[in-house]
């Protein structure tokens, strides 16, 4: 049986076009814009070939971002854990929901995604996060694609908008992310614990990652060789089936020992540790006798925030964030450490046997960590030039 064309018509209430189908309307956008008519015309012509799928045509933004989120928090997920890219990801979402959230996605276009962006700019997100952040929301239509939730033809015209380029859009750039200067990381050595100076020496020394470093355990080091091996039970590519071994030298062994010790379970850099120690150097400087009910006195079991058996990054980075502000100079971060040895083995070593250490896929992820030796090329230049 021959179907019969629904009609364009006007929803007064609205101000908007539609077409019923099926008893169910299906809105275009402003009653008489082009817009509208185009739509009007791709509907009809998906009802008329039996491919009309309404439930496109039906779902909101909101509630594609509501079904996207809850895929990720069962999808990112490492160790039992979700990851940050949920954060991520509802940080993209906000602005999306914010001037979009009642649109329906069916009519989501190129247009509305730069209004997204726009408003990431206003907001002064950087021009790389910005980047990062419409990337995340194309992810999401194109999950909802792969779900039968949004049309092909919503993807297809949202994939047309390109990243914002460098020097052509009034996004902010960010400051490039530099090694730390040696000063300034001499300035907090007498103001964090034996611990965190531990971590702070080995990534100069190895150029791990702060993530690596704070989970070191004596069962993850293989010490048999003159060169140990450190498989990280956990590190940042694991989900891409790549291996991490880190390689420590004599001088970061000399760094290691005093921390080692014979449990193999037990993380060698520990916040419960430190604790301990700074009691016990609490006690023995004490410059009056401890009273009798001061001895009897046992340790709180309700404190809110006990020391954990290793430090997280989070921990690690605010450990030396209150260093730097105790010491007066500016904050750096424990990931600036990677720049730090990146750039001193660049100066020595060929990129493979770089990225290798440092365990980038690419040698241009590198390069990014590595700062340019400018005084070995000044020095060249002045020979040959």
């Amino acid at each position: 049986m021959k179907r019969q064309q629904p009609k364009y018509s006007l929803h007064k209430a609205t101000g908007q076009a539609r077409v019923r189908i099926n008893g169910k309307s299906i809105y275009l956008g402003p009653h008489g814009s082009e817009e509208s008519r185009r739509r009007y015309d791709e509907v009809v012509a998906e009802y008329m070939k039996g491919t009309l799928n309404v439930s496109f045509h039906k779902l909101t933004i909101n509630q594609l971002c509501i079904a996207f989120v809850k895929h990720a928090q069962t999808y990112y997920v490492k160790n039992g854990r979700i990851t940050s890219e949920v954060s991520n990801i509802q940080t993209a979402l906000r602005p999306l929901v914010k001037i979009h959230g009642k649109c329906l996605v069916s009519e989501f276009g190129p247009a509305k995604l730069k209004q997204v962006r726009e408003l990431m700019v206003k907001n002064g997100i950087v021009r790389k996060s910005v980047n990062r952040g419409i990337g995340r929301i194309k992810r999401m239509f194109r999950w909802g694609v792969e779900n039968e939730m949004v049309s092909t033809h919503v993807l297809a015209a949202i994939n047309s908008v390109p990243g914002l380029r460098y020097g052509r859009s009034t996004a902010v750039e960010a400051d490039p992310i530099k090694p730390v200067p040696d000063e300034h990381i001499k300035a907090i050595q007498s103001r964090v614990n034996r611990f965190v100076w531990g971590m702070i020496q080995l990534q100069l020394a190895t150029g791990m990652r702060p993530g690596e470093v704070r989970l070191m355990r004596m069962g993850d080091i293989d010490m048999s060789c003159e060169v140990w091996e450190y498989r990280p039970q956990k590190h940042k590519t694991e989900h891409h089936g790549r291996q991490r071994l880190i390689f420590i030298g004599p001088k970061g062994q000399e760094i290691l020992k005093p921390f080692l010790v014979a449990d193999t379970e037990r993380y060698l850099f520990s916040p419960q540790a430190a604790e301990l120690e700074r009691s016990e150097e609490r006690r023995t400087n004490r410059s009056t006798p401890m009273t009798p009910s001061q001895a009897a006195r046992s340790e709180k079991t309700d404190r809110r925030r006990k020391p954990g058996k290793s430090y997280t990054v989070t921990s690690y980075g605010r450990a030396i964030h209150n260093a730097c502000d105790a010491a007066g100079i500016t904050v750096w971060s424990p990931n600036q450490l990677r720049h730090n040895a990146a750039t001193e083995l660049r100066k020595k070593y060929d990129i493979e046997t770089v990225r290798t250490i440092l365990g980038h896929a690419t040698g241009f992820t590198t390069e990014v960590y590595a700062e340019l030796d400018f005084e070995k090329a000044r020095s060249v230049i002045g020979r040959v030039g």
